[in-house]
């Protein structure tokens, strides 16, 4: 929904400024009066939301909650974590702490910026009206935490093997290009016939030396082409990946720790898994979620809609539900998952780097079995 900067006369002709939501200037006007604000300016805000660092956001909502948990009123806190942040960070909470004195809800100024996801911003308004919003942003610290921390496990996984494939491909093509036409030049100068792996090797290396160029067009229009072709058949590159352990653990995990989130800080169910569908980061646990809540609008119990999960986490929302302890069931399935996950990803990790080591071994063999054999044929001609 656009935001709106106003400059206007609060009671007893105080001057104020802030910012509001609305579908347009007329009913921004129209709240503003409700409130007992009457603008004398307003303009669309043009919001740096999209230039903020989202990564900074966990931090930012840890340092809320200690303040909200020591005492310290929700706009002095916002007033102290903006003298202490930097950049657009600055500017972000400068404006929330604006709307915040001007009267308006935590939770109304921060649904203006998209850094702050809708899930995030349900939460701080449910913590505002049962009074409980400490508690809230303690338990969303813990959740982006986590999250964060999730991520942060999966890139450092991938650097090791990113790492490995880069230098072995800058490795492997200074040789072909650079040292190998120097060496099986004097194989081809001897006009003898020559192996078949060695006129494989030669031909490789005649690729990289004439038609370098075409190696690096293939490169990019291969890498252009795989991204076009996941953004379009994303659904079902989602269900292929659902169908391999290691990612579904992963979805799963992401999907469950949300809902049981969502769940514990006392949103509805169906809202919950509105929330909670699109955190999984998987197409198609999103549709399912979706047809799942279509389900329950007509009258079937959760466990039920959700029939195409994993049938122990059904029947673990079963359970949850006829002891009224739905939320802590969902987040053992939560926990469940998460721990499968860190399993096996240490074990695929523990498997990778053997098996790269094995694959570059392979290659340097081929290269030297190819430059070995015919000298050995040579030798044998001379004896």
């Amino acid at each position: 929904m656009p935001a709106f900067r106003y400059k206007a006369y609060a009671q007893a002709g105080r001057e104020t400024s802030g910012t509001i939501t609305a579908e347009t200037p007329k009913e921004a006007a129209l709240k503003l009066r409700e409130l007992g604000i009457y603008p004398r300016q307003l303009s669309l805000q043009k919001t740096s939301a999209s230039r903020v660092n989202s990564s900074a956001l966990p931090f930012i909502t840890r340092e809320l909650s200690l303040l909200l948990a020591s005492g310290v009123p929700v706009l002095d806190a916002l007033r102290s974590l903006q003298g202490e942040a930097k950049g657009h960070w600055a500017g972000l909470l400068g404006n929330i702490a604006d709307d915040v004195s001007s009267g308006m809800g935590l939770s109304r100024a921060l649904e203006q910026y998209a850094v702050f996801p809708e899930f995030y911003v349900r939460m701080v308004a449910s913590g505002e009206a049962s009074g409980t919003l400490e508690a809230v942003m303690r338990s969303l610290a813990d959740f982006l935490e986590e999250d964060a921390r999730t991520k942060s496990r999966i890139k450092s996984a991938l650097i090791y093997p990113a790492f490995m494939v880069v230098v072995g491909a800058i490795i492997l093509s200074f040789i072909f290009a650079f040292v190998m036409p120097k060496i099986t030049r004097i194989f081809t100068d001897s006009g003898r016939a020559l192996p078949f792996v060695t006129r494989v090797l030669i031909f490789i290396s005649g690729i990289f030396v004439n038609y370098w160029w075409a190696l690096m067009l293939a490169v990019i229009i291969a890498g252009y082409g795989s991204k076009r072709y996941l953004r379009r058949n994303r659904l079902k590159v989602d269900g292929l990946l659902m169908g391999l352990a290691l990612p579904r653990s992963l979805y799963l995990s992401r999907f469950t720790r949300a809902f049981g989130f969502l769940l514990e800080g006392g949103l509805p169910v169906l809202k919950a898994l509105e929330l909670s569908g699109p955190s999984s980061g998987n197409r198609r646990i999103e549709m399912e979620v979706h047809d799942a809540r279509q389900r329950l609008s007509e009258g079937a119990d959760l466990s039920q809609a959700l029939h195409g999960f994993p049938s122990v986490f059904t029947q673990l929302l079963s359970t949850g539900q006829k002891s009224g302890q739905l939320a802590p069931a969902v987040k053992k399935a939560a926990s469940s998952y998460e721990e499968d996950f860190k399993r096996r990803l240490d074990r695929s990790l523990a498997l990778l780097e053997p098996s790269m080591i094995l694959l570059m071994g392979g290659i340097v063999g081929f290269i030297v079995f190819s430059v070995l054999l015919p000298i050995f044929q040579l030798n044998q001609l001379v004896k």
